[in-house]
């Protein structure tokens, strides 16, 4: 399948999404989000896949939404439409089935941070920049970022970013919460291939029912949710990598697990 504003490749059992709109800074654009749509459909059926990775360009994750679409929403039921878009994709990435690395370097500001917040975990560089500066325009996030937010820093560190629009750089990000490890920049897709590599090689049904209990149960309370992990962990019985997994460990060797 090829593509106008993404660049898809696969190997080793990791995909690799590169945002490529170099000329606007990687502005999430209708199109652009629909190949991210596109893509992950993709990822999502191929079995070969074990994670997954969202990159931009050294200078720019994503700049944020494309101003000139949004310029051109004139009344409430196009702009219901046009974030309708947006959550669709946003929650397909959340909701993926393997892993997803957000590797950021440069802007992240507006959706381009929405999209990182809907990946799993967030690798930044040295020199990235995240922000939400809807407030600015007369706006909010409408990416999933007023939920999304608080739900990974907390309650009044994401109301400052989101009431201010101020931004953060990549030591502050991490120091609240907001990513996961800072890189220097020439190491950030080294660093990123690592990690998704780690985790491809450990068992995929097993980290598809992590991610189920996680994503899942953070929105029920805490009997709910704790019911559901009790199913989530009985799924892990009927697998092939859960029997292998044991007996290594008893056999003391290392396991070799077949995705099953």
């Amino acid at each position: 399948m090829g593509f106008n504003t993404i660049v898809f490749e696969k190997k080793d059992g990791i995909a690799l999404v590169t945002l490529n709109r170099p000329k606007s800074l990687n502005a999430l654009c209708e199109e652009l989000i629909v190949e991210l749509g596109l893509a992950f459909g993709e990822i999502e059926k191929d079995g070969e896949i074990a994670a997954v990775i969202i990159t931009g360009s050294e200078k720019a994750f994503a700049a944020g939404a494309d101003i000139k679409e949004i310029a051109q929403i004139a009344y409430p039921a196009a702009a219901t439409q046009f974030v309708a878009r947006i959550h669709a994709v946003f929650d397909r990435i959340e909701n993926c089935s393997k892993p997803v690395i957000a590797a950021v370097a440069g802007f992240a500001f507006g959706g381009g941070c929405e999209l990182a917040l809907a990946c799993d975990l967030r690798i930044a560089a040295e020199n990235a920049l995240f922000g939400l500066p809807e407030i600015k325009l007369g706006l909010i996030p409408g990416g999933g970022g007023t939920q999304r937010l608080p739900r990974l820093i907390g309650m009044g560190r994401a109301k400052e970013l989101l009431y201010t629009g101020d931004r953060v750089n990549a030591q502050e990000a991490y120091r609240i919460g907001l990513v996961n490890k800072v890189v220097p920049v020439e190491s950030l897709m080294s660093e990123s291939v690592k990690i998704a590599g780690n985790i491809a090689k450990l068992p995929a049904v097993a980290m598809k029912m992590n991610k189920i209990a996680v994503n899942e149960g953070i929105n029920m309370n805490l009997h709910s949710a704790l019911v559901h992990e009790s199913r989530c962990f009985e799924v892990l019985f009927s697998t092939e990598d859960q029997k292998e997994g044991v007996k290594a460990f008893i056999e003391k060797r290392e396991p070799k697990f077949v995705g099953r």
